[in-house]
């Protein structure tokens, strides 16, 4: 990219950044030429990153800033779920496929059901 050269930058006061109205670095560069930049959501959550290594990262968020998932460019991701509480409820991600599964469960006791005309009424045991 180098916007440090184009800006004729002086490494000497330290690495180059470009910052957004709420002061989230959305550009920076090293005296290396190594570079990374950033987006933001309206709430100031990082949402992607990349780098001059050819690393990035992806972030979604819910309406309460929680991050629900994130995707890595090793190809390693995490889905997360909370609760009306913010309290997490469920995750699984890509490298063990360990779930974490907290989530209500839905009762079909009392529900009624029909197999070849006749009803039949489910009950929990």
């Amino acid at each position: 990219m180098n916007l440090a050269k184009f800006f004729n930058h002086d490494f000497d006061n330290g690495d180059f950044r470009l910052c957004n109205k709420n002061g989230n670095i959305v550009y920076f560069e090293a005296s290396n030429a190594y570079w990374g930049k950033s987006i933001f959501d309206k709430n100031n959550n990082e949402i992607y990153y990349e780098s001059s290594n050819d690393y990035w990262r992806k972030r979604e968020f819910d309406e309460n800033d929680n991050m629900v998932y994130y995707e890595y460019s090793d190809g390693y991701w995490c889905k997360i779920e909370f609760n009306e509480n913010n309290r997490m409820i469920y995750s699984e991600n890509s490298i063990d496929g360990i779930v974490f599964d907290n989530r209500p469960k839905q009762s079909y006791n009392d529900k009624v059901i029909e197999i070849d005309g006749v009803k039949y009424r489910l009950q929990e045991i």
